[in-house]
């Protein structure tokens, strides 16, 4: 069952404003909202709000009220106007996240994006060192796109790949450096500084480009990637995030921890392998579906 029929459901057996919404209901749809990758106290704080709202306003219909908070929560972390792909300025996007997420693919998704749908030209940086597979899969993506991929060999110092790619990129005409970086959470501390360093490069090289940070977080992770959010941002400050592998079957609750908790927004949504499939979020649309009333 998707989950936003459970919460349809959910609803249908009567927790509405003309009946009494005893303690027992609230810790239902409290529990189903954590089930649904809600934290705890997001999920409570959640409960709440609606039950004032049906208290003091007299609403009739709960889950209209119920997807209209949670859209107010996405609200609260509205991406900022430099996100926007259709600009004119020089682009520079680091694509962050852990091994699995799904951030080639993505890296590749957004050259595929800004070259089709807004004309730019794209450079992929392979600044993924570690793993030798993500350079050769990175390289596949820019084939297949007629992107140029600039790449050093696996161990490689990734700062000073990104620094060709900008480089390149500055030489050569190229609007848009989208960079695929290393994602090894085992080793926190390594990966921090080694973000940092990347940072550092970026915004000495690019100047006053147009800069982006991009975490990529899987949907169906589920609570632990607010806990990948958390360490990412605070190694570099984030500008937003792209949901991959995102379909009926994932919960999808995190997003609202993250713009609450973080005020980290939704900024693209993944919802298949090719390379058409990432569109902009949709707050509105998304809360809508999270509670099973589309």
């Amino acid at each position: 069952m998707k989950f936003g029929e459970k919460i349809k459901n959910f609803f249908s057996g009567g927790f509405g404003a003309n009946s009494a919404v005893s303690d027992e209901l609230q810790e239902e749809l409290c529990d189903l909202l954590i089930e649904g990758d809600f934290g705890a106290e997001q999920a409570y704080k959640t409960v709440e709000l609606l039950k004032d709202f049906c208290k003091k306003e007299k609403i009739n219909n709960v889950p209209l009220k119920l997807a209209e908070i949670l859209e107010e929560e996405l609200g609260k972390a509205k991406p900022h106007e430099s996100v926007s792909a259709n600009s004119s300025e020089f682009t520079a996007i680091l694509v962050l996240g852990v091994n699995g997420a799904g951030k080639t693919t993505t890296a590749a998704k957004l050259a595929s994006l800004y070259k089709e749908k807004y004309n730019k030209k794209i450079i992929l940086a392979a600044a993924d060192t570690f793993r030798a597979a993500a350079i050769d899969q990175l390289k596949i993506h820019g084939q297949k796109l007629d992107v140029r991929v600039v790449a050093h060999k696996q161990g490689g110092d990734p700062a000073a790949v990104v620094f060709d790619a900008l480089e390149s990129a500055m030489s050569g005409g190229a609007d848009v450096v989208i960079a695929d970086t290393a994602g090894r959470m085992h080793t926190k501390s390594a990966l921090v500084e080694e973000l940092r360093k990347i940072d550092r490069v970026v915004e000495q090289k690019a100047g006053s480009a147009r800069y982006l940070k991009y975490l990529v977080l899987d949907a169906t992770t589920g609570r632990n990637a607010y806990a990948q959010a958390e360490v990412f941002h605070s190694a570099v400050d984030l500008d937003g995030v792209i949901l991959t592998k995102y379909d009926s079957t994932a919960k999808g609750g995190v997003v609202f921890s993250l713009a609450s908790g973080l005020h980290l927004p939704v900024v693209y949504l993944c919802t298949g392998e090719k390379y058409g499939d990432i569109e902009i979020f949709d707050p509105h649309k998304y809360a809508r579906e999270f509670t099973g009333i589309l």
